[in-house]
This record gives C-alpha cells, structure tokens and sequence, in this order.
C-alpha cells in the first residue's frame, strides 16, 4: 500500500510540473507577428459570429466591443438606416455622432470628422473630438454605418475604418443570402401544404362516413388520423424532421388510405431502427407515398402492392418507395422534375427540389420507372449533414 501512495505521489507531480512547465510556454509559442495575425482574426471572427444574424440592435450591441477593438479607437458606433444601434466607449457627443451616421448612411459618402462636427468644446482635453463615418453596404445598397471616434483621426484611420466596415458588409451580405435560403425553403413547405389533393381529403372523408354506421368506433379512430394527418400538415414545422417522425407521419396517411382501399392496399414496411433518428426536410416522405398511390396504384384493378424500406447504407440511410402500379413515361417524368408539366405533380418536383438544396445536387431524387413496370423512387439521406444538424 506504501508503494502505491508513493507512485502516486510521484505521478501526480510529474504531472503537475508538465501543466506549470506547458501553461509558462504556451505564453510564448508564436513570434510577435503570429501572435498579432491571431489576435486580429480571433477578434474578427467574433464581430462576425456576432453579426450572423444580420444588422440588428441587439447584433450591433454584440459586435461593437470586437470592431472598437479591430480598430483600436476608445469608441465605435454602429447605425442602419432608422438610427444608431450601438456606441461602445465614450457616450460623449452621442447626438451629433447619430446624425453625421445618418448623412452617411443618406449620401453612401465617407466623412471625416473634427471637433466642430462632433459639437466638441473641450479642446485637447476630450477624447472624443476627431473621427471618421463609413458606409456599409450589402450588394450595392448603403443599409448602415460605421464611426470611429477619438482624440483624433487621419486618412489611415479613414482606410481602415472602410476596410473593416467591408469586412463587416461581406457577411452581412453572407447572413442575408443564408437568410433568403431560410425564406425559400419555408416558402417551398409553405408550397407543398397548399398542394395537399382536394381528390385526397374527400375521399378520406368520403371513407369515414361510410364506417360511420356500420362501425362507429373505426370511423372515430379515422377521425382522429384524419385530425392528425392536417394538424401535423399544416403545424409550425421546423425545416427538418427525424425520419422516425416523416415515418409516423406516413403510417397516419396510409391509414386513411387503407379505409378507401379496403384489404386492395398492401403496404410492406422495413425499417432499420439505426436510421431512424436521420434528419431530412420536413415533409418529404409522405408527397412520395402519396404520389406511388395517386399515380401508380390508384387506376389498378387487383391488388395495389406499396413497399417502404429505409436501409443503412453506411454514412447513409437509403428510403425506398417502390410501387407495382402503372408506371410512367420516363420523358414524362424527366418533365415533371424540369416543372414542365404545369400543376402536375409539383409535390414530386418539390421534394427533389429542397432534397438537392439540403444536401446537394448528388442527393437528388432516383427514380427508376417504365410504362407498366411501376416505379421505385430512392432518396439518399446524409447520417450526418452540417446544415441539419442541430436544427
């Protein structure tokens, strides 16, 4: 036991030592200019972490700290086209600072401020009576302005000041177009709930009532699928679903369906459960099932045979949703997903569509088709993708 204390004792001061010995030269790793190349990037980053949201009070308030910093002024201020946002530093002249922000953002023109346009009467004593005003501007429109305020303001401070506001206008315009692909794909799902078939819905209810009678507790438990099916169309989705969520989504559709077919629908599901908790775009699967029924199988006379499966690929979860039906004309299908067929199987289109904009154009949809010979449409999903995880 007297051993064992003391190899330990003597492990934990070897390591002791190593922590002292690496945190008194991790303070020296790097020359002078590294250590000033970090120090620069490390505090742009953060005025662009900060601004990823785009142009707002509560994003000015966060970013101003880094850009003083960057431009090593005692304050900066930040205004878009209502007003000023944020001044980080002296609050001293604030009114006269706001309204030379405004002619800058108004004109698109830099200025060059002294202590007469700052309304400064304390001579050398103030340290707010020089500075410069620059525009920011995201592809080719002025949306604000950058001032940097101190005891005094040149033409390098003018080049800088500029150079860091088309820092800041780089990524406010990066913000903006990964907002529009936000706008876009919402109005996409916005699309897809709005092409939900008239055809469909009076059938299902056209199915209810007909249990209504000769079986009350099966009309009720259609009924409540049927509430489920639109709650669930039309909730506040978020742009991504599990696929555990798109299948239970797809169990409720087929249910109303199998109350219109009758024992003329059989589905065959397989699901490998490690795929389950894959992201995808809300609403995909479903338009794919729907399609295989409306077109494929609904025109059959004998039995309408759906498979379903969702296999592990590996980095991938392969979805498979395959028909005996009638098939299409493989140049029909080549207009339907160019959106040359009109108002035509536009849920098809769509689901192809955010598929490639999620994932990339190699993640589009496979379809394999003929006349007569059904059809398999095939999805690849990332096990893991950037620009779903965690959303």
């Amino acid at each position: 036991m007297a051993v064992l204390i003391v190899i330990f004792v003597s492990v934990t001061a070897v390591l002791l030592c190593a922590v002292l010995f690496w945190k008194r030269t991790s303070r020296r790793v790097g020359a002078p200019p590294q250590r000033a190349t970090y120090e620069v990037l490390h505090t742009a980053s953060q005025a662009v972490s900060a601004l990823r949201d785009g142009l707002t009070s509560d994003t000015a308030i966060k970013a101003a700290p880094s850009l003083r910093h960057l431009l090593g002024t005692p304050t900066v201020a930040i205004a878009d086209q209502t007003g000023m946002l944020a001044c980080h530093g002296s609050d001293r002249h604030n009114e006269a600072l706001a309204g030379h922000l405004r002619g800058v953002v108004t004109s698109g023109r830099s200025q060059l401020l002294s202590a007469s346009d700052l309304g400064c009467e304390d001579g050398g004593d103030c340290p707010m009576r020089a500075g410069v005003a620059v525009p920011i501007a995201v592809d080719g429109a002025v949306i604000g302005a950058l001032a940097a305020v101190g005891p005094s303001a040149d033409a390098a401070l003018m080049r800088t000041a500029a150079e860091v506001a088309r820092f800041v206008s780089t990524h406010l315009a990066l913000a903006e177009l990964d907002a529009s692909r936000t706008r876009t794909v919402q109005a996409q799902l916005n699309f897809l709930r709005a092409q939900i078939s008239p055809h469909f819905l009076y059938n299902a209810l056209t199915a209810i009532e007909s249990f209504v009678r000769s079986d009350p507790e099966r009309a009720r438990d259609l009924l409540v699928g049927f509430a489920e099916f639109i709650r669930w169309t039309f909730r506040e989705h978020g742009q991504y679903a599990t696929l555990a969520e798109e299948l239970r989504f797809v169990d409720t559709y087929l249910e109303l369906e199998r109350a219109r077919f009758g024992d003329r629908l059989a589905v065959s599901l397989r699901v490998a459960p490690e795929v389950l908790p894959v992201r995808l775009p809300s609403l995909v699967l479903q338009p794919l099932v729907e399609n295989a029924i409306r077109h494929g199988l609904e025109r059959l006379t004998g039995t309408a045979r759906l498979q379903i499966s969702a296999e592990d690929g590996g980095h991938e979860a392969i979805v498979t949703v395959e028909d005996h039906g009638v098939g299409v004309d493989p140049g029909q299908l080549a207009d339907v997903l160019a959106g040359r067929t009109g108002g035509h199987s536009v849920g098809l289109r769509n689901v192809d569509e955010r598929l490639r904009a999620t994932f990339g154009n190699d993640h589009g949809l496979t379809i394999e088709t003929g006349v007569g010979a059904g059809t398999k449409v095939t999805m690849r999903l990332p096990k893991f993708c950037p620009a779903v995880s965690g959303q």
